[in-house]
């Protein structure tokens, strides 16, 4: 960040002012371009504090990191309070700080919530931009939560897609994203996992689940996964014999094996941690990516602290640039 600009002051970019600055487009550059300096070696994220606070349910922690490259110091504090939507909160809260890497003062507080949301569907759409087949016709949906329509409009960008088939445990929810995927001018139909797993060209799986709801035998060969949803010990969405049938890439391999998707798969001796590469070496064109039209490609998605750093580093300059906050003292 430009050192003068920093002696402006402390800026505090709300929620509205994130959602008013911060477009899809600047999310996946922000998100791919992380990912390539993390594979290189120019930033890393700190080891994450995540812990059950005893109180409303209530899970709170810690993610931040440095990008060397892009000059971004900071963290994301924030948690799931499950009671929230209750009193007309969303229960993910979260608060981004940045800091002067060059003096190591406040520089911005940014609301987390709109970018987490941004940087999950970011980082499932850098994915597809570099693994999918580019003939994919049908995106399969998994989850119809708050961040699934997220996850189509950015996945919708990628490729070009003429039908979505989703599947939610709660069918109720599926018309919230039929919504979104007409408003895209796509087709959209409800059908059962298997046949999702059957038809889909690419799938993200979007949920909270803690079991498989895809097996290694639906997914047919060429398809690409993101599996989104698994930042926590215990949870699964898929099962862990696709590791096996898939060339498995995720965003830090040290948070695959152990709070991914990947951690069942390695915990069970059916790939090891070698067997898995950071999409970033994909992005700098150190890896190949997909190897054939047949090949089953798996990018697992924990959600790093360095994504959150990236697009709020990106809202703070943006809404400094356009004059929308006003700099403040400690």
């Amino acid at each position: 960040m430009d050192q003068k600009v920093e002696a402006q002051g402390i800026v505090i970019v709300g929620e509205a002012i994130c959602q008013e600055v911060i477009s899809r487009a600047d999310a996946f550059s922000a998100v791919e371009a992380v990912f390539g300096a993390m594979a290189k070696g120019d930033a890393y994220n700190f080891p994450v504090v995540r812990e059950a606070i005893g109180h409303a349910d209530a899970l709170y922690g810690f993610k931040g990191g440095f990008d060397k490259s892009g000059l971004t110091l900071g963290l994301k504090a924030g948690g799931y309070w499950p009671g929230n939507m209750a009193k007309g909160l969303t229960n993910h809260q979260s608060t981004v700080c940045l800091f002067d890497p060059d003096t190591g003062q406040l520089s911005a507080l940014v609301g987390g919530n709109y970018l987490t949301a941004l940087r999950t569907a970011a980082s499932s759409s850098v994915s597809i931009a570099h693994l999918a087949r580019k003939d994919s016709k049908v995106l399969g949906m998994v989850g119809a939560g708050h961040q699934s329509a997220f996850q189509l409009r950015a996945a919708a960008e990628q490729r070009d897609f003429e039908k979505v088939v989703a599947w939610n445990p709660h069918p109720d929810m599926l018309p919230r994203l039929q919504a979104v995927a007409e408003e895209l001018g796509l087709e959209f139909e409800g059908v059962s996992q298997e046949e999702l797993g059957a038809t889909a060209d690419v799938i993200i799986t979007i949920t909270s689940a803690f079991e498989p709801l895809l097996m290694a035998d639906w997914i047919k060969p060429g398809t690409h996964i993101a599996c989104m949803g698994t930042d926590t010990k215990g949870k699964q969405e898929v099962d862990p014999a696709l590791f096996q049938r898939a060339t498995v890439f995720a965003d830090e391999i040290a948070q695959s094996i152990s709070i991914g998707e990947a951690q069942h798969a390695v915990a069970q001796g059916l790939i090891a941690e070698g067997d898995i590469t950071p999409v970033g070496a994909v992005i700098n064109g150190t890896h190949a990516g997909r190897s054939s039209a047949e090949e089953i490609t798996l990018f697992d998605g924990t959600g790093v602290g360095l994504q959150d750093l990236a697009v709020a580093s990106v809202a703070a300059r943006i809404a400094r640039e356009r004059g929308l906050v006003t700099p403040v003292s400690l």
